[in-house]
């Protein structure tokens, strides 16, 4: 089958090309895809998405009209794809449902340490042969309080870091995972989380129910001195209320790879171009937020086991097998 991957990123396409090769052809784009790549697709049967491509209503019907029947997105999250639209113009869907966790916990804590110990700061000034310590003042995690939004697979991986730091445990889901539990972790109300933990780290999916999970009013009620991190979603967070809690003082820190508008600006080198997001530019601003580029999941492991499952995907919808990553079924137009 020919595959046409959109997105790739340069130390990925190497990864795609060996995995594909004799089982099918692949060809591999660096652009996303988005209503001005679509027309790219035509001719290929199947093509592979990358996490921020935007496959709403009008981009799923130029896929369509150009022949391609199935999409393998090679991401967990899919809140970017129309799956109704999918739905009504025949088009099989598949994720990938499950890749390493420890590559986003480690990385949600990476962000933690570096705004809590300076290590941005701190670089720059090194660099410039300036060896004060003035304004670098950090803290120990040990015996603070980590409240964890979200305690599956990542959070359960972000939750046992946190217990070897010697921290008390927070958690916030729907359910309880009883792993936590054993760690000693005491699920609370989200009001209650947000009020007494140092560290909030996010890893919830972005659905409906917590789209701005993080607003105005749960900013206002965490502590002054918090920690905020998240590698989840960039929807998750009210950015502008964050923008004013972090104008009027608040916070020790803040680490974000993801950001709500990040569509058409992470992954792409806009070094040349003026910033015309006057939120993401007021947030570079402040010294004590670090941004990253939607890169929490981007070790060797976890884009190994991403890429493993996008060819199992393809394979089974090629050879009419359904697996527990399809999200819609092959259907015929208009049922």
């Amino acid at each position: 089958m020919d595959v046409l991957a959109l997105g790739v990123q340069a130390d990925e396409r190497p990864l795609l090309e060996e995995a594909f090769a004799g089982r099918h052809t692949i060809r591999c784009l660096e652009v996303a895809l988005d209503r001005d790549t679509a027309p790219l697709a035509a001719g290929y049967e199947a093509v592979s998405s990358s996490v921020n491509a935007d496959l709403d209503a009008a981009v799923l019907g130029t896929l369509a009209a150009g022949g391609t029947r199935m999409i393998a997105q090679r991401s967990t999250g899919f809140n970017n794809i129309d799956l109704a639209a999918a739905r009504r113009l025949g088009l099989t869907v598949a994720r990938v449902s499950y890749y390493s966790p420890y590559a986003v916990a480690e990385f949600a804590w990476t962000l933690a340490m570096a705004v809590n110990r300076r290590i941005v700061r701190a670089a720059g000034r090194t660099r410039d042969f300036d060896f004060r310590l003035d304004g670098l003042l950090g803290r120990d995690l040990r015996g603070r309080t980590a409240g964890v939004l979200g305690t599956g697979k990542i959070g359960e991986a972000f939750t046992r870091i946190a217990h070897g730091f010697g921290m008390e445990l927070l958690g916030w889901d729907l359910a309880p995972n009883p792993a936590c539990q054993d760690l000693g972790m005491t699920y609370v109300d989200k009001d209650e989380l947000f009020a007494r933990a140092d560290v909030i780290s996010l890893h919830v999916p972005l659905v409906p129910s917590t789209r701005r999970l993080v607003d105005a009013t749960a900013l206002k009620s965490m502590k002054d001195d918090a920690i905020l991190i998240n590698s989840s979603r960039g929807g998750l967070i009210d950015t502008d209320a964050l923008v004013d809690e972090l104008r009027a003082g608040r916070f020790t820190g803040v680490g974000l790879d993801v950001y709500e508008a990040e569509a058409g600006l992470f992954f792409l080198d806009k070094s040349l171009e003026a910033v015309t997001d006057d939120t993401l530019a007021r947030l570079m601003t402040f010294p004590h937020v670090v941004v990253t580029s939607h890169q929490a999941y981007y070790t060797r492991e976890a884009v190994t086991q991403i890429i493993d499952t996008t060819v199992r995907n393809i394979t089974d919808y090629a050879e009419g097998r359904r697996n527990e990553n399809v999200l819609v079924p092959p259907e015929p137009p208009g049922e």
